[in-house]
Order: C-alpha cells, then sequence, then structure tokens
C-alpha cells in the first residue's frame, strides 16, 4: 500500500470518560509514532492504575490494515478493543492508540454493554482530541564537494526542503527532509548536481 501525501492525526493526548454500572472506564488516546511508544504509554497506564480490572487498546500506525491492532485484556472476544479500533478507524486517523482503563464496578454488564462502553469512553476522548493533518517526510543524507554547495543551497530553497543536519567541508554531507509527495522532484534536481 502507498503513502497518502498527508494523514490525520492527534496533536496531543487527550482522556474520555464513560461510566455505566459502577464501572468506570477512563480512556487515553495518544499520537504514537511506532510499537515502542505503544508499550511505553501502556506500561505508563499499568503504573498509575495499578488496581484496575483491564486495560484494553487499539492502535492504527500505518496505512493497511495490518497496521492496526486490537487488545482485549481478559474481556469477552471483540468486546472492548474492537471497538476501541472502530472508534479509531471511523475519525480516519493513524499513528494513534487508544487505551481503555476498566474499573469494576461490582455488576455485569455483558457483552453489547461492555462494546457500548469501551466504544462511548473511545469516542469521549477522541471527541476532545485537536486533529491535525500530517505531510509523511522522507529524510535523505547526501554528500557533495564543497563546490557544489551553493547549488545544493539553491535546491532548498526552491523547493519544500529542510535541512536537518549539514556538515560543510571539503566534503559536505547533509541530512535533509522533505514531503514524500515531492520526493522524485528533489531528488531529480540534487542527482543533476552530483
Amino acid at each position: 500500500m502507498s503513502i497518502p501525501n498527508s494523514y490525520l492525526t492527534l496533536a496531543a493526548a487527550t482522556e474520555g470518560l464513560y461510566k455505566d454500572k459502577g464501572s468506570k472506564f477512563i480512556a487515553c488516546a495518544h499520537p504514537v509514532k511506532d510499537l515502542e511508544e505503544i508499550k511505553f504509554q501502556l506500561d505508563l497506564l499499568k503504573g498509575e492504575h495499578p488496581k484496575a480490572r483491564h486495560i484494553c487498546y487499539a492502535y492504527r500506525l500505518g496505512f493497511s490494515p495490518e497496521d492496526s491492532r486490537a487488545q482485549d485484556d481478559g474481556e469477552p472476544a471483540g468486546s472492548a478493543g474492537k471497538p476501541i479500533l472502530n472508534t479509531i478507524l471511523s475519525h480516519n486517523i493513524h499513528f494513534t492508540l487508544v487505551a481503555v482503563v476498566r474499573y469494576f464496578g461490582g455488576t455485569l454488564l455483558g457483552v453489547p454493554g461492555l462494546i457500548h462502553a469501551y466504544k462511548e469512553a473511545s469516542l469521549d476522548a477522541l471527541s476532545q482530541a485537536k486533529i491535525i493533518e500530517i505531510e509523511p517526510e522522507e529524510h535523505v543524507l547526501i554528500s557533495f564537494s564543497y563546490a557544489e554547495l551553493n547549488k545544493v543551497m539553491k535546491i532548498c530553497k526552491k523547493m519544500p526542503v529542510k535541512i536537518v543536519r549539514q556538515e560543510i567541508d571539503n566534503l559536505c554531507k547533509f541530512e535533509l527532509s522533505f514531503p514524500i509527495k515531492v520526493k522524485n522532484e528533489v531528488l531529480a534536481l540534487l542527482e543533476s548536481y552530483q
């Protein structure tokens, strides 16, 4: 699957809450970049809520169905993770984790009640989120002679290219970042000077 020119994600973490028959569902939505960050956020939640009965979650990292996961954490199959994932999908957001911490209130909600509760908690968190549009970027490392520096700088000014890191010497080394949608054009211009 190809990477789109832009995608939606969360600007910052948010929380949501849903209560039913004494059970409390605390939803936490986070922008995330990879599995490591997801594990870190889940570990934080487990530390903050050691008495919680369940911490169910779903995430969507990329742009294909394989980049999404849902976890029921001991709740009946499909009653927690899937409704959370569906809220992420319905908002069409990427690189997002939504985790819902459940404190059991003593009354069983049944599978339909659980589905409703996890969905509502997730929706509450996402309804409070600021959703932003991101343009995926390409990062490249280039090397060129000092004599070519002026030409490379002109390309960086002409195109939407950011210089992330630079070493200027007889052999210059630059790390450049630019939107994927202009990748072919930028690379063609850079190659014409090398």
